[in-house]
């Protein structure tokens, strides 16, 4: 017999307290929202980088009213006809609805402390950030673009990986972005890859390794396969902190870890630099 039951919260008590406040994934702290904000999403307690969606991503690092978006409206389609539990044409079409978004990636030109470039940011919101036929595309008109204006280009990563729903064709788009990047180097345009929080999969082993300088946020997961099939394929336990940035850091596999906060200065310089 149970001597005292847990009041539920009412759904509508329950939705206010969710538009106010938000629970840190590291600490478990209880966050106000608008400190949140105000700290770029980071948690102003223990300094978890929260994952953040594209428009966000723009506005720290982009110069005010510089960020000009391009091909906005490429979208992906259906060209397998995908079915798991739902159609994969229904999907997108949630995706779009839940993000605004045609695609998880979103590319344009700005300034980052007054150095031109050529930007392309992830969403994981967008179907985890998946590498779908647009996102390849895109990523290829971009590096084009960017070689047409004499500028170097920076991709921030948040992707599970490859789009299964697309199969094979979302799988040649690895070959075809590293193919795209082959080409801005023999142009001798920098090309800086951002590793947020998580980067895996197919991103992971094509553009999202092949930076002339590669960095990450604190704690962003990297790497190919998870960690979970990683260890139930070996039988064997991981090392403390395996594809963790500073996991990688500390094996050579990244140049360096920038926090958000000065995300925007690290990247102005190292272009101004590159530039020069």
């Amino acid at each position: 017999m149970a001597w005292f039951k847990k009041k539920e919260t009412p759904p509508g008590e329950k939705k206010a307290m969710d538009a106010l406040w938000s629970k840190c994934n590291a600490c478990q702290e209880i966050i106000y929202k608008k400190e949140l904000e105000r700290n770029l999403h980071v948690c102003p307690k223990c300094s978890y980088h929260f994952p953040i969606q594209s428009h966000n991503r723009i506005a720290i690092v982009a110069d005010d009213g510089s960020f000009k978006e391009l091909d906005r409206e490429l979208a992906p389609v259906d060209p397998i006809s995908f079915r798991d539990l739902k159609r994969y044409s229904d999907r997108l079409h949630e995706a779009q609805h839940k993000t605004g978004l045609k695609d998880a990636f979103t590319t344009g030109r700005c300034d980052i402390d007054g150095a031109p470039v050529m930007i392309g940011v992830f969403d994981f919101s967008f179907l985890g950030g998946s590498l779908g036929s647009v996102v390849g595309e895109k990523i290829a008109r971009m590096i084009e673009k960017a070689m047409d204006e004499k500028i170097g280009a920076i991709i921030f990563t948040s992707s599970g990986g490859a789009r299964m729903q697309e199969g094979i064709l979302s799988l040649m788009q690895m070959a075809k972005t590293s193919a795209a990047l082959s080409l801005l180097r023999k142009e001798r345009l920098p090309y800086i890859s951002v590793l947020t929080d998580p980067t895996l999969g197919g991103v992971t082993a094509s553009f999202g390794m092949l930076g002339d300088i590669i960095m990450a946020e604190p704690r962003a997961m990297i790497g190919f396969a998870g960690p979970r099939v990683i260890k139930e394929t070996i039988k064997a336990d991981l090392p403390p902190g395996f594809q963790r940035a500073e996991y990688l850091l500390q094996h050579g596999m990244i140049d360096l870890i920038v926090e958000r906060k000065r995300l925007k200065k690290t990247l102005g310089n190292l272009l101004n630099l590159l530039y020069h």
